[in-house]
């Protein structure tokens, strides 16, 4: 027989429960949308073996000047969640290119590195991009193209050429990407090519390379602003550690580059990136990652988780 004392033991031992398992929920969730939880897909990363391919643009004496293997890049993703990542091509020796892209289909394809999909290296302008870019066409490992314009040879207007619009237009028939890898200064000439090129989608790499030790950066981010109007274009937040100061930079140097692009071009078109090993210049990737998590921690876990996995998978049309 139940007396008022049991009952009211019993009722009180059920509320204790169900505060007990609200409590447990809450905190469940709360650890679970953690930031330092969320998964991460890197989205451009370069590895090089010196014997293997050449690279015009590295110097002897140039700080990058040997070998970045997978190993390596295991190593400095270590302490952090990064699952998965993207190869980014690294402007090989123009007889060169089929070969890298040939060698890094195969690596991504065996799984026995952190590659899940690669953007290679491609020449836009040449007579036989065409058919060079379709070979690709529905490849699970190769997503895109990129070719680096922010090298003296290659003029401000080079983007602008007709033959330049043509092949970059035919990546979009073919279901790739464009890489933008430019100057600063090169903005209003993309901004141009990329209205002329509506159905390609073209991801900007390292916010556009404005310099974090700039006195002035108004340039840039008008030119951002205006580039974010059109919705074939998201950017890679990545980059920006090679013009700091390394040992010497804080996050708080780096929020109005990382605040600006992100909330320029939004939640949805904006793509997490180490540039890796190039970002050592300045800093680790771990480094890069705690500070983009720092600056962006007040954004809603939703949009963060965008930033580093969604949208990468989203842009490149990864599986």
């Amino acid at each position: 027989m139940q007396t008022p004392e049991s009952m009211r033991t019993r009722r009180e031992f059920l509320a204790a429960l169900a505060v007990g398992a609200t409590a447990a929920s809450l905190t469940g969730r709360a650890l679970a949308e953690s930031p330092a939880d969320l998964p991460v897909l890197d989205a451009h990363v370069h590895i090089w073996n010196l014997k293997q391919f050449k690279l015009p643009w590295l110097t002897p004496d140039a700080p990058f000047a040997k070998d970045f293997t997978p190993e390596n890049y295991r190593d400095a993703i270590a302490g952090t969640p990064t699952k998965a990542s993207m190869y980014m091509e690294v402007d090989v020796a123009k007889e060169q290119k089929q070969a890298e892209a040939d060698y890094i289909a195969k690596l991504v394809e065996s799984k026995q590195s952190p590659f899940i999909a690669a953007i290679i290296g491609g020449n836009v302008v040449d007579a036989g991009f065409a058919k060079y870019a379709a070979q690709f066409k529905g490849s699970p490992s190769i997503k895109g193209i990129r070719e680096v314009i922010h090298v003296p040879e290659k003029g401000p207007k080079y983007c602008l050429q007709p033959e330049f619009i043509a092949g970059v237009r035919e990546l979009g028939k073919n279901g790739l990407t464009f890489d933008l890898c430019i100057r600063a200064v090169d903005m209003p000439n993309v901004i141009e090519m990329a209205k002329a090129c509506p159905d390609t989608r073209l991801i900007l790499d390292h916010c556009g390379n404005p310099n974090v030790q700039a006195a002035d950066n108004s340039p840039w981010m008008k030119n951002m602003e205006q580039l974010a109007k059109l919705p074939n274009v998201a950017v890679k937040l990545s980059g920006i550690l090679y013009t700091a100061k390394k040992g010497e930079w804080t996050p708080k140097d780096l929020a109005p580059i990382v605040q600006h692009t992100y909330h320029t071009f939004g939640p949805k078109r904006t793509i997490f990136a180490s540039d890796w090993p190039v970002c050592t210049v300045g800093g680790t990737y771990l480094e890069w990652y705690k500070a983009v998590l720092e600056i962006l921690a007040k954004e809603p876990i939703a949009d963060l988780k965008r930033l580093l996995d969604t949208n990468a998978r989203t842009w490149y049309g990864i599986a």
